[in-house]
């Protein structure tokens, strides 16, 4: 008599090696944070270091970092979404090249030269820094939404038209359901761009993680420097984790 194997518990053992996954970077930040604690604490602190290592003065340093990062993605995100759509429209392809261009435009510019000529038109400020990071995390977003579509099969577009649906039916029920993973790919590329770029924020007014960062340098104080980066860098992976975790729940099954 032949023995068989259950594929039950395979699947319920592939199901928790899946879940925890999710955990491991969570323990990792976890560690991090209470390794960076326990050091800083050990540290004499002089009047300088105490005035911006305070749980206070580095909590606004993290908000207004994540508000740069939050509020340039969102509007990269009601930009370039319908850019990309528009772009795959048959009756609109011929702005695709265009917009590809500017896209590719922002990229090919390093970030501070980018950022600094959009303040040297705009000012000074947390908008100007907004509307620099916006130029320069447009591409991701603005390609993989055309690559989602495009990639999409057009025999199920074409059997959507024989059963009567219109072009925006189709396109809302089909194609961009269909284009979910690789859309919000870009756009998880994109808001880790923004993260880092965010630090060069403090150059223009805007005191971000990046002046924590920038203070440690300027006036030679490592403890300072260490958890700028540290903090900058953890931050970054923090909601790289994130929108990793949104873009799994927000796939659809199946895909």
């Amino acid at each position: 008599m032949v023995a068989t194997t259950s594929p039950v518990p395979q699947k319920i053992d592939l199901e928790v090696k899946s879940n925890a996954r999710w955990l491991v970077m969570p323990i990792f930040l976890t560690v991090v944070g209470i390794a960076l604690w326990a050091w800083v604490s050990a540290q004499e602190l002089d009047s300088i270091e105490q005035r911006t290592l305070n749980a206070g003065e580095l909590t606004a340093r993290v908000i207004e970092h994540l508000q740069l990062a939050a509020v340039s993605t969102l509007i990269v995100i009601a930009l370039a979404v319908p850019l990309g759509i528009l772009a795959t429209r048959r009756a609109a392809r011929f702005v695709a090249p265009v917009v590809l261009m500017l896209g590719n435009l922002g990229q090919a510019i390093p970030s501070l030269g980018l950022i600094t000529l959009v303040v040297l038109a705009a000012g000074v400020g947390f908008k100007s820094v907004i509307f620099g990071l916006v130029a320069y995390s447009a591409l991701p977003i603005l390609r993989n939404t055309m690559i989602g579509l495009q990639q999409v099969d057009q025999t199920l577009v074409k059997s959507a038209r024989g059963m009567g649906m219109s072009p925006m039916q189709t396109l809302l029920r089909i194609e961009l359901p269909l284009a979910v993973p690789v859309v919000l790919a870009g756009i998880r590329t994109a808001l880790i761009l923004n993260i880092g770029t965010a630090t060069l924020a403090t150059f223009f007014g805007v005191q971000a993680l990046g002046y924590v960062i920038f203070q440690g340098i300027q006036l030679d104080r490592t403890p300072v420097l260490i958890v700028g980066a540290v903090l900058a860098s953890g931050l970054a992976l923090l909601v790289d984790y994130l929108a990793g975790v949104v873009e799994h729940v927000l796939t659809p099954r199946g895909l």
